[in-house]
């Protein structure tokens, strides 16, 4: 067994040892939204729009976030703050009924949505170099280009509200400008390819999906800064290399007796209801 032992001062200790100073990301803004993103417009593969075409009804399944760029500009004539622009994209699940009497089919599409929000973030005029480097790479410094404050996105799971077939006027369309070139690492996230020419093309029908959407935006700078410390941080728990038996571990784990015969309900005799027999 190994002699790891925990660190006497593994509590918080009386008094502090001394002040250390170190770099880290510091939040100057910060906000929360709660967002109803209504009537959203779904664009999908030129194969599945021929059955968005002919479809009856649709029923929203799963939306979720696959991605989310971020620009950061300063505000003219406001200092410290900056304009955060996010665009969310978001990779919706349909079930596109055809007919009545058949089965759904299931279909993914691709919406979007866009918001900005002003926050302050300090101001900064300095070029930060840094001896980090990529492996299999010249081993140059890394070079800031600018020193605008970091936007960092938190965004929880969407919950995914309604959907339904409209024309394409009648929802809100993203994709009006047919230069539009979607980014490398949203193509990846769906199996079929997307043509940018085909979002400006005219078609029939349309699929508008409400989505709620909780976020938080914050701007973050690299500071120093002057914190106490009391102790190291001495791991107490011991490195598993548990390579026995696999049989042996499954004898160790309890018969579940619940799982075949359910516990009866406290009082369950007495359900004090109003039915009578």
């Amino acid at each position: 067994m190994s002699d790891n032992k925990a660190c006497p001062n593994s509590g918080i200790p009386n008094k502090i040892r001394e002040a250390v100073c170190i770099d880290t990301n510091r939040v100057y803004d910060s906000c929360a939204d709660k967002d109803c993103l209504a009537d959203l417009r779904v664009y999908f593969s030129p194969s599945a729009q021929n059955i968005i075409d002919n479809t009856i009804n649709v029923k929203l399944r799963r939306a979720e976030v696959v991605n989310c760029i971020i620009d950061v500009e300063k505000v003219p004539f406001n200092q410290g703050c900056y304009s955060v622009d996010i665009t969310f994209f978001f990779k919706v699940t349909v079930e596109a009924y055809t007919n009545a009497c058949l089965a759904p089919t299931t279909l993914c599409g691709l919406s979007t949505f866009s918001k900005k929000c002003v926050l302050y973030g300090s101001d900064g005029n300095v070029k930060v170099f840094s001896s980090e480097y990529t492996a299999d790479a010249n081993d140059d410094q890394l070079i800031s280009t600018n020193t605008n404050p970091r936007a960092k996105v938190q965004v929880a799971e969407p919950i995914a509200l309604s959907a339904k077939v409209c024309r394409p006027c009648d929802c809100c369309c993203n994709f009006g400008n047919s230069s539009l070139t979607l980014p490398k690492c949203i193509r990846k996230c769906f199996n079929e390819e997307f043509d940018d020419e085909f979002f400006a093309l005219p078609q029939e029908k349309a699929v508008a999906v409400t989505i709620g959407l909780f976020s938080i935006v914050q701007l973050e700078r690299d500071v120093q800064m002057l914190v106490p410390a009391y102790d190291f941080c001495i791991p107490s728990k011991e490195c598993s290399c548990d390579t026995e038996d696999p049989c042996d571990t499954f004898r160790r784990i309890k018969f579940p007796v619940n799982e075949f015969f359910p516990p009866k309900r406290e009082n369950s005799g007495n359900c004090n209801c109003d039915c009578k027999n």
